[in-house]
């Protein structure tokens, strides 16, 4: 037996063991073992790391635009060398396949670093003239934010909040999940190594109910930017509101992929359609709050897109994230495969059908104890059943027949969610028509989580509120200023 690897909080440039002796153990989801220790956190350590925030924070915004962005390029490429030593670890954290940690994820952290660098230097302030003398806008950092990631995504999500509050000024305190900590303390290893300025970045490992707690409702944390489930951001907005703080939330999904007959009798599209909507449902084990979970298919071609979208499902692999040819890891807890297996009881309670999965699955070897689930389709249910209108986050997708643009509208706008939808369609003016119908943040057409940094990035209802992304992030973790010069 190994001894757990034991992790740390990063404050005022140092690496700090938790004030008090207790720690959280972090479980390898593949096998179910424990592998690495995790602080509990306290008030007292996001106390200090706000304080250290505070007394860096006037020389980190004093330091010119490109000073800022040549220390978020450090850090990237601090982060690029080490992609695969950070793919094993996130691969291991969370339970994802490895390839995909090491193709996607570590490679996106890295270029939210790149991305906000660049953006740092071209955030420009607006002038008017002409009209009541001579106006100019300066955008200026808030002090100290504070950034809550979650465990989905540990650090993709977590470079998505911290990049664009440091570029724009501003000292960061942060919490990863406790759930997947480790690739955000293993950044700020990184820090420390490149010699980041002491204080501008910190991590508070721990507990959501303590430590997120603590760093929401502290009086000098100028603004929040959280993402996570909807139930916990509802809590955030609570405080923050009546304590008129700046706050971003993005929540969770419930996401619907409209799929059109003229797009899949479509020959030489269809292939490609199939394998999108099949990732779409299933990348990282339907754990990405942009999951098509709700797949609507035109009546007329429902069997036959059904009958081919369950044998790709059924031929997906899932098995150890260490195999280069596993398409589906474990769920990241055991608490967290609990809760999926029970909404897969109560899609049959409602009178669901299960196509395929609806299981655990049992892998040999080093995974026997894994916390795995076969990933699971079902027809039967209608647009308002619990099954179609709460959030699973889990290799679990609905199934829905419509009959022409109206309905298929109707179904995708019936959750309570509104962050994303996919429309699948060989007609333009269909797509355009229903992209500016459906009551979600964004929509892509014939393609899936195809991103560009520069755009605005939320939802609405039960997903949030506020926009990350490109400009809209940087306008979020600055104050605007108005200037206003008389001319005679």
């Amino acid at each position: 037996m190994t001894a757990p690897l034991r992790l740390t909080h990063l404050i005022d440039g140092q690496a700090v063991l938790d004030a008090g002796a207790s720690t959280l153990p972090v479980f390898e989801p593949a096998t179910g073992q424990a592998y690495a220790a995790c602080p509990t956190g306290a008030d007292g350590d996001v106390q200090a790391a706000v304080c250290a925030a505070q007394a860096a924070f006037p020389a980190w915004s004093g330091l010119s635009n490109d000073a800022r962005a040549r220390w978020l390029q450090r850090l990237a490429d601090a982060l690029e060398a080490r992609v695969e030593e950070f793919a094993q670890a996130e691969s291991r954290d969370g339970g994802k396949p490895l390839k995909l940690a090491r193709d996607v994820e570590i490679p996106r952290a890295v270029e939210n670093l790149r991305f906000f660098a660049s953006a740092a230097t071209q955030f420009a302030s607006e002038s008017h003239h002409g009209q009541a003398g001579l106006n100019y806008t300066l955008r200026q950092p808030l002090g100290v934010v504070g950034c809550i990631s979650p465990w989905n995504l540990p650090l993709y999500l977590f470079t998505w909040k911290i990049a664009p509050a440091l570029a724009a000024g501003n000292c960061v305190v942060a919490k990863p999940s406790e759930v997947t900590p480790v690739s955000a303390w293993m950044l700020g290893e990184l820090a420390r190594d490149i010699g980041f300025p002491a204080g501008v970045l910190n991590i508070v490992q721990g507990l959501g109910s303590t430590v997120g707690k603590a760093l929401v409702e502290h009086p000098q944390v100028k603004a929040v930017s959280f993402t996570g489930s909807t139930a916990v951001g509802r809590q955030i907005a609570a405080h923050c509101g009546p304590a008129l703080k700046k706050t971003s939330l993005e929540l969770g999904g419930k996401n619907a992929t409209l799929v059109f007959a003229d797009a899949f009798a479509d020959a030489t599209q269809r292939e490609r359609l199939l394998d999108t909507v099949v990732r779409a449902a299933f990348q990282n084990s339907g754990q990405i709050c942009l999951c098509g979970s709700r797949i609507l298919i035109e009546r007329r071609v429902y069997e036959s897109f059904r009958d081919a979208f369950v044998a790709r499902v059924r031929a997906l692999r899932c098995g150890d994230p260490l195999d280069p040819h596993t398409d589906l890891g474990p769920l990241v807890s055991h608490a967290h495969r609990e809760k999926v297996l029970a909404c897969i009881e109560l899609v049959r309670a409602e009178g669901g059908h299960v196509l395929c999965g609806g299981e655990v699955l049992h892998v040999e070897g080093r995974c026997q104890g894994g916390w795995f689930v076969a990933p699971t389709v079902i027809d039967g249910l209608g647009p308002d059943c619990r099954s179609n209108t709460e959030e699973i986050f889990g290799p679990v997708v609905t199934l829905q027949a419509f009959d022409d643009d109206d309905h298929a509208l109707a179904l995708a706008n019936a959750a309570p969610y509104g962050l994303s939808a996919s429309v699948w369609t060989q007609r333009l003016d269909r797509a355009h028509r229903l992209a500016a119908q459906l009551r979600v943040g964004i929509v892509w057409i014939d393609t899936w989580l195809l991103r560009d940094l520069r755009t605005p990035f939320g939802g609405i209802g039960q997903s949030g509120m506020g926009r990350e992304g490109g400009l809209e992030a940087m306008r979020f973790f600055t104050e605007p200023k108005n200037v206003c010069l008389r001319i005679d």
